[in-house]
């Protein structure tokens, strides 16, 4: 038996609505389903990351490895630190 919980979204284009959708999609797998019109509720999603996503330029390869390089001296000249203060 499907509880009371649980909800389906059905979209505004589905040829013959919500009948159509229970028929098709939901009463082969559950035949005691059905809808309860005081729970129905029509709404809209609007996927913000779909329009205003704007993607972060990647970094050429060879900037990385000129970063990394820096890094791997600095970090060499730290180390070198430490040690010279044992």
């Amino acid at each position: 038996m499907v509880s009371c919980g649980e909800f389906e979204i059905v979209p505004f284009t589905y040829e013959g609505g919500i009948d159509a959708f229970m028929k098709n999609e939901v009463l082969s797998y559950a035949p005691d389903a059905y809808v309860d019109e005081k729970k129905t509720v029509i709404g809209y999603e609007i996927s913000f990351t779909k329009y205003f996503y704007k993607p972060v330029e990647l970094r050429e390869m060879s900037d990385i490895l000129e970063s990394l390089k820096a890094l791997e001296k600095e970090a060499d000249g730290v180390l070198a630190e430490i040690m010279e203060g044992l």
